[in-house]
């Protein structure tokens, strides 16, 4: 549809009023007399705690009202859930602790909540909480995966601090024979280090409660507003569902940290209908770094097996991942299903045995951080690839095609689950190749050896599963809601249209993508199409936005509606322009009788359809439709990404000094919109290879807790980006999209690793490969 459907590189609109500082983010909202709430946290990793004294900080200014966890016990609330089963290699189910919005008894991380006191003011509640005194037991704290075995007991009902141990799928004698008899292993141990989402806008919650029809309005930063009122309503009983509205207005980016309900939203929607009024939380970035759900930290053993003209015959992965102290809203799917299915990667390997086992840490809880699985698999295959390759003398880019799952043979069924639909690897390979003049790298190496600096260069061969769907496979595996997504599309009278999406955007640009594709079908110019997301008395139930799902499952569910809107439109066209409704045919806009000059547009049949008085008989007057979308597969994205890097062996400095990306995700709605996805995925994967690590000592304290010891990328650590495509449309949703937020980071640490290990001339040094490491391993490398 004319210069604003589908591919056009429309600008953002909504980065209007966001460049413009008129952006509505949760803190910007205010109640009339709203009270705010500070919550007493925990200063000890792992603690009991037998009585805590709120007698002198209730009597302190201000103060309206201090509660304990016992006073939620007491009211009938129950603990936060973890919306994924996953069952042992024996079928024992996993051992998933209680966890309520405010501690009983004991504390499993710094930064735990065990009293929230409300006052009138922000800072008279701090002052408040300050004179709250717990009487502490500490007890000995359990920090690295690798000590939590054997380690002090965290919950009662996980013993030896085991929350499940899992596998795939039993093949593992099928796996070991074929390593028998291969002709070349290789063989790694590789940590995926854990990571701080820190998003732009900090959690927000502030709840209000209207005691005339005892209605509750949650605003919050989340990126699923209908299941957090699910969650808060059917499974922590806090209220009924009909009487509780979630808002989720602006959100400054997520990255899946977004996604929970975490035990502040709990506490202040519970604690509302308690005093009545309203109540305020906004998180500060040190309870951000203490209490937002962390990312990745697996410790993983991984083999690739090889036959003696360098097929993949085998892969093994064992892997002991993080849940930290608690389990999260997808913590137990993280590291199972969002991991172990993409280890096939892009590639022929016929048998893969992937077992992993998850414990419980004195740690912050880890879940779902952009890309959630699908980087640390793709991190396991692409550098076992880049070894093997070295280790056989063979180029890189070379061993990769021999392996490549060809064209002709979609849909491929992998041998963990995934049946991919479409793809074209190679093309996608070669093309990155030649952008990134890779001929020519040997040249580049010998300059820089020249000027005294390594210079190496990565590969990584990536794939995803996007979508997470359709819902009756994600109820087989584990999961407890289904993976729909809904979607209204309303025509007003004057023919402007709206859009109700269960999805959510937190930066993605759905306001700008999903008019594209409302004007692309309806013939609507864009200016004229508002898109709603965000309240859940607005528009029908949604599942929200995580796993690049919005445009390939809440963009179809759009189709869909438009298609029962043109359906009907037909039926009014015919009547109005006297023609059967087989001749009537739809076009940019238009309905017109076939082979005439007579039509009329789709705003004439809006008005119509809302002043029926020429109306065919047996129709419902209005336009306005509501469809729901089920996909039938996950969409699978996938691409070549290149680094090239430049090393200082008496610094250990690093400098990505070209990077390139070829990705495939079918259809694009909008290019300008996909780069720039692409462009923040990067940096943060970027991120996560050379700078970002979250750190703990012995005792469970958290010693990167700011911007201070956290380093986060910045703009000189990243080069210019070159992004390209190729394209290959998905032919399971009515777009034929894939997904795009979160390839960048799949890609990045694994390209970035491969450059910097050939760099270096050594495989001995893991993430984030900071100055000091760099320098260690170039001098020990020689």
């Amino acid at each position: 549809m004319g210069e604003n459907g589908i591919g056009a590189r429309m600008t953002r609109r909504e980065d209007q009023r966001f460049l413009r500082g008129k952006g509505t983010y949760v803190d910007d909202i205010n109640r009339p007399g709203q009270n705010y709430a500070v919550f007493v946290r925990s200063p000890h990793a792992h603690a009991t705690f037998n009585a805590i004294d709120t007698a002198a900080a209730s009597a302190a200014p201000g103060v309206v009202a201090i509660f304990v966890g016992e006073d939620m016990v007491n009211d009938g609330v129950g603990p936060l859930i973890c919306g994924w089963a996953i069952s042992s290699k024996d079928g024992s189910p996993m051992n998933m602790p209680p966890h309520m919005p405010l501690s009983v008894g004991k504390v499993t991380y710094v930064g735990d909540a065990v009293a929230v006191v409300i006052a009138k003011s922000l800072q008279q509640a701090k002052d408040a909480a300050e004179q709250v005194t717990v009487d502490w037991g500490e007890l000995p704290a359990v920090v690295g995966v690798a000590n939590a075995e054997g380690g002090a007991q965290l919950h009662e009902n996980a013993p030896n601090n085991v929350c499940f141990d899992w596998y795939l799928e039993d093949n593992k004698e099928a796996v070991d024979a074929a390593f028998a008899g291969a002709a070349h292993v290789t063989s790694m141990e590789v940590v995926n280090n854990r990571l701080v989402p820190n998003p732009m806008e900090p959690r927000c919650a502030l709840a209000e409660h209207n005691s005339v029809g005892d209605n509750t309005t949650f605003y919050t930063t989340s990126q699923n507003p209908h299941v957090a009122r699910l969650i808060l309503s059917a499974f922590s009983g806090i209220a009924p569902e009909h009487k509780l509205r979630v808002v989720a207005p602006d959100v400054g980016g997520g990255f899946g940290s977004k996604i929970y309900v975490y035990p502040e939203d709990a506490t202040v929607v519970w604690a509302v209908r308690k005093i009545g009024g309203a109540i305020k939380w906004t998180s500060d970035r040190s309870e951000a770094f203490l209490t937002d759900a962390h990312g990745r930290d697996h410790e993983t053993k991984a083999e690739l097996a090889l036959d003696k003209d360098g097929k993949f015959i085998a892969m093994r992965v064992s892997t002991l991942a993080n849940l930290g102290g608690y389990m999260s809203l997808f913590s137990s799917a993280v590291p199972t299903y969002m991991y172990a299915t993409l280890l096939a990667g892009q590639y022929t390997t016929p048998l893969i045995y992937a077992e992993v086992k998850t414990v419980f840490t004195n740690t912050t809880p880890v879940d779902a951080y952009r890309g959630a699985g699908r980087p640390e698999a793709t991190f396991i295959v692409e550098r076992l690839v880049e070894m093997a390759a070295r280790e056989l003398s063979i180029d890189p880019a070379e061993l990769r095609k021999r392996n490549l799952i060809q064209p002709d043979q979609f849909p491929y069924q992998t041998p963990v689950v995934h049946n991919y639909d479409i793809g074209d690897y190679e093309a996608s390979l070669d093309k990155a190749k030649a952008i990134a003049d890779s001929a020519g790298f040997a040249a580049r190496r010998e300059q820089s050896k020249a000027n005294g600096k390594l210079r190496g260069l990565g590969y990584c061969n990536y794939i995803e599963a996007c979508g997470i769907a359709p819902s009756a496979a994600v109820g087989a595996l584990g999961g407890g809601v289904g993976l729909w997504e809904a979607a209204q599309v309303r025509f007003n009278p004057t023919g402007n249209v709206t859009v109700f999406t269960g999805t959510h955007a937190h930066g993605q640009g759905h306001e700008t993508a999903f008019a594209q594709v409302v004007s692309d079908q309806l013939g609507v110019p864009t200016e004229n199409i508002e898109i709603v997301h965000g309240d859940t008395d607005k528009g029908p139930f949604g599942m929200g936005t995580y796993g690049s799902r919005s445009i390939a499952v809440g963009g179809s569910a759009i189709v869909k509606a438009g298609e029962k809107i043109i359906a009907k439109g037909i039926k009014i066209a015919a009547h109005m322009l006297e023609a059967s409704e087989d001749d009537i045919e739809f076009a940019d806009g238009n309905f017109t009788v076939a082979g005439t000059d007579k039509a009329m547009n789709i705003t004439e049949i809006a008005f119509a359809a809302y002043v029926p008085h020429n109306y065919p008989e047996g129709v419902e007057p209005g336009l306005d439709e509501t469809a729901f979308y089920d996909p039938l597969n996950f969409s699978f994205p996938s691409g070549t990404h290149i680094c090239e890097v430049e090393v200082d062996p008496d610094t250990g400095t690093v400098e990505i000094v070209n990077y390139v990306a070829v990705d495939d995700f079918g259809t694009l709605i909008n290019p300008l919109i996909v780069e720039g996805q692409v462009h923040g995925g990067i940096v943060q994967g970027v991120g996560q290879a050379l700078t970002e690590n979250t750190a703990y000592d012995d005792n469970g304290q958290l010693i990167t807790g700011s911007f201070m010891d956290y380093c986060m990328p910045r703009a000189d650590d990243v080069p210019s980006f070159t992004v390209e495509t190729t394209e290959t449309p998905s032919p399971l949703n009515p777009l034929g999209v894939k997904g795009c937020g979160e390839a960048g980071a799949i890609a990045a640490p694994a390209a970035v690793m491969n450059a910097l290990t050939d760099a270096l001339g050594t495989e001995n040094i893991d993430m984030p490969a900071t100055p000091q490491k760099v320098w260690r391993a170039a001098q020990a490398a020689g």
